[in-house]
């Protein structure tokens, strides 16, 4: 709270999920895990294949979180909002683990 009122700018409170990149040697290394990850619970998760043909395989949830609190240095919620906040970052860092 204390920084928040000191801010000048824009403050945004991001919480940003687990990822974790595999690089496999087989597409098909890559379809499975994939299955495995979506089955999970990992719904974010996917596949790219670079122009090399290295196949990577990111496992991503959905537990993003991402709000404005301060606009051009105005406080644009409450303190009793960014507590709760706070709680449901924590939460969600939880989860990841």
């Amino acid at each position: 709270i204390t920084a928040l009122e000191k801010a000048t700018g824009d403050v945004v409170l991001k919480f940003e999920p687990f990822v974790l990149h595999v690089l496999c040697q087989e597409l098909q290394d890559a379809q499975l895990l994939h299955s495995v990850a979506i089955d999970s619970g990992f719904r974010n998760s996917g596949i790219t294949v670079g122009r090399g043909g290295k196949i990577m395989m990111a496992v991503r949830s959905t537990h993003c979180l991402e709000v404005p609190l301060s606009h051009k240095g105005k406080l644009m919620v409450s303190e009793e909002y960014i507590e709760f906040l706070i709680h449901v970052a924590n939460q969600k860092m939880e989860e990841n683990i």
